[in-house]
C-alpha cells in the first residue's frame, strides 16, 4: 500500500452506538492519519452513531436483522455493501450478533472486535462488566482482537486495564469504560495502520 493510500473502514453497530459516535468523533479531529471511515451499518433507532456520521459526512445504512430471513442472508447483504465501497477493515463496535464464516472468508483477520473484559477473563458474554463486579476483581478493562470462528477469541490488538475501587457498582464502573473506549479504539486502529505502512 503506498503513502497516498488510506486504509477504508467500516462500522457495525446494533445498539446506540456510544463507541462508534466516540470513534466518529476521532474521525473528524483528524486523529486517523492514514485511514478512513467509508460506511456505517446500523439497525437501532434512535443511533448516535448515526447522527454523528450524519454530521461528519459518513455514508450510513440501516440493515435491520428482521428483514432477512436468516442470518447468513443478512451478513451476505453486509458483505455487498462492504465490498462495494473497497472496505479494507471492519470495527465492530457493540455488534450483537455472531459473525458467520461468510463474512470471517470475506474479510479474514480484517474484522476488529472490542469487549469489556481484559481477556482471557470474562467472555462470550454481554455482562462483562457486571460479571467482574461480582467475581470481585480488582482490575478489569477493554481489550480489541482480530475475530475468528470462536466467540471473544483470536488475536490480542490493544488491552487497556482498568481499576474497580472498593464498592465499585456498575454505575460507577460503567464511565471509566466509556472514557477509555475512545483511547483504546484509537490504540487499535493505529496499530494497524503502522502494520500496513511499516512506520
Amino acid at each position: 500500500m503506498s503513502k497516498e493510500q488510506k486504509l477504508n473502514w467500516a462500522i457495525l453497530v446494533t445498539g446506540w452506538g456510544r463507541n462508534a459516535k466516540d470513534t466518529i468523533e476521532i474521525y473528524q479531529q483528524g486523529l486517523l492519519k492514514k485511514s478512513e471511515i467509508k460506511l456505517l451499518i446500523y439497525q437501532s433507532l434512535p443511533c448516535g452513531a448515526a447522527e454523528a456520521a450524519e454530521k461528519a459526512g459518513i455514508a450510513s445504512l440501516r440493515l435491520l436483522r428482521k428483514d432477512y430471513d436468516t442470518a447468513e442472508n443478512y451478513q451476505h447483504c453486509i458483505i455487498e455493501e462492504l465490498k462495494s465501497r473497497n472496505i479494507d477493515y471492519i470495527l465492530l463496535l457493540s455488534f450483537k450478533y455472531i459473525i458467520r464464516q461468510e463474512m470471517l472468508q470475506a474479510f479474514p483477520n480484517r474484522i476488529v472486535n472490542i469487549h469489556p473484559s481484559l481477556f482471557p477473563s470474562f467472555l462470550a458474554t454481554t455482562t462483562a462488566i457486571q460479571e467482574a463486579l461480582e467475581y470481585g476483581v480488582r482490575i478489569s478493562g477493554i481489550t480489541t482482537h482480530i475475530i475468528d470462528d470462536k466467540i471473544d477469541e483470536g488475536t490480542i490488538l490493544c488491552q487497556e486495564p482498568i481499576r474497580f475501587e472498593e464498592n465499585e457498582t456498575f454505575e460507577t464502573a460503567y464511565p471509566k469504560f466509556a472514557e477509555t473506549g475512545p483511547k483504546i479504539i484509537l490504540d487499535t486502529i493505529n496499530l494497524i495502520e503502522r502494520k500496513y505502512f511499516n512506520d
